[in-house]
């Protein structure tokens, strides 16, 4: 591989891994407090259940990004899908913020299917430049729906 292409897997997995960084530093304090708290449901996953996936959903997501950067950005349309990219992976984050840091679960449902619909966008975009990027992310969107089936109903055990 390139040189060029090592330096942007890197940048890829660095700013993946900052959003992951930005929405624990809102979860992390609200897990054995507010969290543990909350009526959940019985398909709720133990908490150990949630570093390994998001780690191994992260590294996908980095992974699919650098497919289609590879393709260059002086290519208009690769940049337009990595702003679509960008703009879920901050969605991303918010949500961790809004559920965990604001403790609004109805607000961070609304926020998950937006999150939801901009996945979507970012996959049926990335499959015009990479099929690769594009199956890389269904994981991702799969564990985002399963998410928000999960926040709907911690929303409707605790309103």
């Amino acid at each position: 591989m390139k040189l060029a292409n090592w330096s942007k897997i890197i940048i890829t997995i660095l700013v993946v891994f900052l959003a992951a960084l930005v929405g624990s530093l809102a979860t992390f304090n609200a897990i054995p407090t507010w969290y543990a708290e909350l009526n959940r449901t019985a398909i709720t996953p133990p908490n150990w259940v949630f570093g390994p996936v998001w780690t191994l959903l992260y590294i996908l997501m980095a992974i699919a990004a650098f497919l289609v950067w590879r393709e260059g950005l002086e290519n208009p349309a690769v940049k337009h899908r990595l702003v679509l990219f960008f703009e879920q992976l901050v969605l991303n984050a918010l949500w961790s913020i809004i559920f965990f840091g604001q403790h609004q679960i109805l607000f961070a449902f609304i926020a998950l299917v937006v999150l939801w619909l901009a996945i979507l966008a970012t996959i049926l975009k990335f499959y015009q430049i990479s099929k690769l990027a594009a199956y890389l992310l269904i994981p991702y969107i799969l564990w985002v729906t399963f998410a928000g089936v999960l926040n709907f109903m911690t929303w409707l055990a605790n309103k």
